[in-house]
């Protein structure tokens, strides 16, 4: 007899078991020069490392290839602005909602009152910002060639959406190319399963590396930061998702996190929306039922400016580090933050390290010292896994609920359980 078992929980037992490797090594093996040098910052290093560039190599033809099917297959830009329009406005409304939470809970817990520094404060230097007029003029690419091979994701939906609509306007040699990229995006997705083979691999190297380094003891002198920051993302991730789903999308909120899972393992495994794009889509589409017409734009942007996790570290550190200093902040300053958080979500998408940039615009913006964010710094890996698994459920969210308005949901697929299992496996089952 044999009985399933999934990819997924293949990689759920990998990250348990590089979770308990790492901390172990952490607690008793942080000061071996051949476990420090070989293990963690060789094999550990390389092999995660190596996994996360696979799943990187994967985005640009992917995005491309589903994004020029998914405009095509609307053939309509009218229609494909409208949708543009809804997913933009309820990703700006969602990181308005998680800040804003964030920021009550904040005060209400406030963390950080009689908070004991140990030690100097790590080092951090505020990355230069840029000027939102200058990111806005950078979404449209000088040299297409150079976005695809940087990666700039936001020129390259832009470059994407404007060649399809090209398409629709060239008739039969733009129905010609439609069924080319239909064709590659299916073999993108075969390389996709390719890579998902090796992700129980990758995972359990990715974990064991981060938690030797982190550990659990960091977390200590920081209790009540790291407590809040995770009961505020808990509460959006399953709250306020939970209820945008029930009465905008018409979805069960169980059924949708049960699916989600494969997405939300990768999500905290890399800390990167972008690395999960191609796991995302995979589940959106095969798993929630999301036509590839509205899937293919929502969650590639989503990945790019959707912040929600981030604008969430960014209200309770904006509280702690001031309840820490001492200093008293006002509703008008309160307000400033969530506007900040909303605004900067767009202007640094795309730009390395936007959480702690975001976080340096705030604190500048509402006079909290910038130095206060190296307080904070040696919790923020961990959180930002956290982090990454609400703006992926966040992306997801906001897909199924332009979708549902569009009439691009498949109920039958999304109330299927066993539609679009990924990388299932069978393994040998014994007779008692």
């Amino acid at each position: 007899m044999q009985h399933k078992s999934s990819i997924t929980t293949k990689i759920l037992i990998a990250m348990g078991l590089g979770l308990i490797l790492g901390a172990l090594i952490n607690q008793w093996g942080a000061d071996n020069a051949f476990i420090r040098d070989y293990l963690v910052n060789g094999l550990f290093y390389v092999v995660g490392a190596a996994f996360v560039n696979a799943l990187k190599m994967l985005v640009v033809p992917l995005v491309t290839f589903s994004l020029i099917g998914g405009v095509y297959g609307i053939g309509d830009v009218g229609i494909l602005g409208r949708v543009g329009i809804k997913t933009f406005l309820l990703y700006l409304a969602t990181t308005g909602m998680a800040v804003t939470l964030a920021l009550l809970v904040a005060i209400a817990a406030a963390p950080g009152q009689g908070f004991e520094r140990i030690g100097a404060l790590a080092e951090f230097t505020v990355a230069p910002v840029p000027p939102l007029a200058e990111v806005l003029i950078a979404i449209v690419p000088g040299n297409p060639v150079a976005a695809f091979a940087e990666g700039n994701m936001l020129q390259i939906i832009f470059f994407v959406i404007v060649f399809a609509i090209a398409m629709l306007m060239s008739g039969d040699r733009g129905r010609q190319l439609a069924g080319i990229a239909d064709n590659l995006n299916e073999v993108m997705m075969k390389v996709v399963m390719l890579v998902m083979d090796f992700a129980p691999v990758g995972v359990f190297f990715l974990m064991a590396k981060t938690f030797s380094e982190q550990g659990f003891g960091l977390i200590v002198p920081m209790l009540g930061y790291f407590v809040v920051v995770i009961a505020c993302l808990l509460l959006h991730g399953l709250g306020t998702f939970s209820l945008l789903l029930y009465f905008m999308a018409k979805l069960n909120p169980l059924v949708f996190f049960r699916k989600m899972r494969p997405a939300h393992i990768f999500a905290f495994s890399t800390a990167s929306s972008n690395a999960t794009i191609p796991i995302t889509l995979q589940v959106v589409e095969k798993r929630l039922g999301v036509g590839n017409a509205t899937a293919a734009f929502t969650v590639p942007l989503g990945a790019t400016i959707n912040m929600d996790g981030t604008a969430i570290m960014q209200g309770v550190a904006t509280v702690f580090i001031a309840n820490v200093y001492g200093i008293g902040l006002e509703w008008s300053q309160y307000l400033t933050v969530i506007g900040m958080s909303v605004l900067a979500s767009i202007g640094t998408a795309g730009v390395p390290g936007v959480g702690l940039i975001m976080l340096a615009m705030v604190f500048s913006q509402v006079g909290l010292p910038v130095e206060g964010i190296g307080l904070i710094l040696g919790v923020d890996r961990l959180l930002d896994m956290l982090r990454t698994v609400v703006n992926v459920t966040g992306d997801a969210t906001v897909t199924t609920i332009v979708a549902r308005s569009q009439g691009q949901i498949d109920d039958r697929i999304f109330n299927d359980p066993e539609a679009g299992v990924i990388g299932e496996i069978r393994l040998p089952h014994r007779n008692c």
